[in-house]
């Protein structure tokens, strides 16, 4: 029982300390949660946080990689994808975002950055999909918009204005959806 407290109590300092800057102390208070409980995927996390703080781009991958063999869940995914962009492992990335947004579709990190990388890898006719999933399970408008900008690049525009025409209906001062709405509908 001592050991599963001794763990609460050092993650609970890592992450204060994390949040206060001080990177040094974060990282030993999540190494000793780490020696106390190697089962737990939020020390990994935090240490991935403080390595990308340092600009340690592949220690903060092989962080969130530990934290996601322990937890699949969107989180690490994400966090491994914007690394892997900033590696230049775009296709992996890309896989990542999906994986992560099919455990969370909410997750508009993972939404931006599957559009930002689609869009760079031309592969956005492979990220609707995602997006329109993502919808699905929650109806959000900057995801409604963000779909609605894609489909129009892809040629869809009948898809796209009933996007934004939903969007207008639920929000009518939606400026940026009016003036989208305004160039498809022209």
């Amino acid at each position: 029982m001592s050991n599963h407290i001794d763990y609460e109590i050092n993650k609970e300092l890592g992450e204060c300390y994390l949040f206060m800057g001080e990177y040094d102390k974060a990282a030993d208070y999540y190494g000793k949660a780490v020696a106390n409980d190697s089962s737990q995927a939020d020390p990994y996390m935090g240490l991935a946080a403080i390595s990308l703080n340092r600009g340690a781009l592949e220690e903060a991958l092989l962080y969130y990689t530990m934290a996601s063999s322990i937890e699949r869940s969107d989180k690490p995914l994400t966090g491994m994808a914007m690394v892997e962009m900033e590696l230049g492992q775009h296709a992996t990335a890309f896989d990542h975002y999906v994986e992560a947004l099919t455990l969370n579709p909410s997750n508009m990190l993972a939404v931006n950055g599957l559009v930002q990388l689609s869009y760079f890898l031309g592969r956005l006719e492979d990220a609707v999909p995602s997006l329109e999933t993502a919808l699905k399970e929650k109806d959000n408008e900057t995801l409604r918009y963000t779909l609605s900008g894609c489909l129009i690049f892809l040629g869809r525009e009948q898809d796209a204005r009933d996007h934004l025409r939903y969007l207008l209906e639920k929000n009518p001062a939606h400026a940026d959806a009016k003036e989208l709405y305004a160039q498809v509908a022209a």
